[in-house]
């Protein structure tokens, strides 16, 4: 499947990452994980390596997995060759036998694996001792392809997300408009965010971290311009948590 999409994805996120990744999620996710330089990174769901890419420049020492061969193929033809990248699936606990980190992280990925149960086992058993994960989603509470919405309310004149599915996991293919015609999807598996902490939690994660971001966009001039940037500001287009491996095991929180 991704392999498929690839192509499309690596030109719509090229280099750097798209405008979202570089202004809020790729910071944020960074300021999250509470890194020091020369620490030993896992970037599951790499794709074609914008976050391994970011990470190497702030001094790390990155392995990329994705289970996409062009996805990696693509990350190693633009990465520095010091990243090691692996084609591997982040259910397998095969895919990284006898490694371990001080850090992993897994954005805008974990919303189109399967199955996350045996991803958040593999992860605790990839951590070192009181190492840190950092997952970002899109908002399972609010955006929701299909099942969430922008309206209008013209009485009060404001605007408003409307959700019409959250408690049921629900399986929902993407037709990415460019490639329509090959009928090639990806998939968006939606999960609610009991599901993440149950998943995290029975794997001997223990969350101490949780962040919700909002858009940095706002609006062209126009009569809905104050009410669609306050909607934007209030509703989170993505979520952050942060889970540290073993029970007890104490984080370094951010000074």
């Amino acid at each position: 499947m991704w392999d498929q999409a690839a192509q499309w994805y690596d030109a719509l996120v090229g280099l750097k990452g798209s405008e979202y990744q570089t202004s809020i999620i790729l910071p944020g996710a960074f300021q999250m994980m509470n890194l020091r330089k020369g620490e030993r990174v896992l970037d599951l769901a790499c794709g074609q390596g914008v976050f391994s890419r970011y990470l190497f420049q702030k001094g790390m020492k990155v392995t990329g997995l994705d289970v996409s061969g062009e996805m990696i193929r693509f990350a190693q033809k633009r990465s520095d060759p010091s990243i090691t990248f692996r084609e591997g699936d982040a259910q397998d606990p095969k895919a990284l036998a006898g490694e371990t980190f001080d850090a992993a992280v897994c954005l805008l990925a974990l919303q189109n694996i399967a199955a996350i149960e045996p991803v958040m086992a593999n992860i605790k058993r990839w951590l070192k001792p009181g190492g840190r994960f950092v997952m970002v989603t899109t908002h399972p509470c609010f955006r929701i392809p299909r099942q969430t919405h922008w309206g209008w309310d013209d009485q009060k004149k404001i605007q408003y997300r409307r959700v019409d599915l959250y408690a049921s996991e629900t399986t929902i293919p993407i037709l990415t408009p460019p490639l329509v015609r090959s009928k090639i999807f990806t998939v968006t598996y939606h999960r609610s965010l009991q599901n993440y902490f149950q998943a995290l939690t029975q794997a001997g994660l223990c969350v101490d971290g949780l962040e919700e971001w909002t858009s940095h966009k706002t609006s062209e001039p126009g009569k809905r311009a104050k009410a669609e940037n306050r909607a934007r500001n209030e509703i989170p287009l993505f979520l952050a948590l942060r889970a540290v491996a073993g029970v007890g095991g104490k984080s370094r929180r951010r000074s």
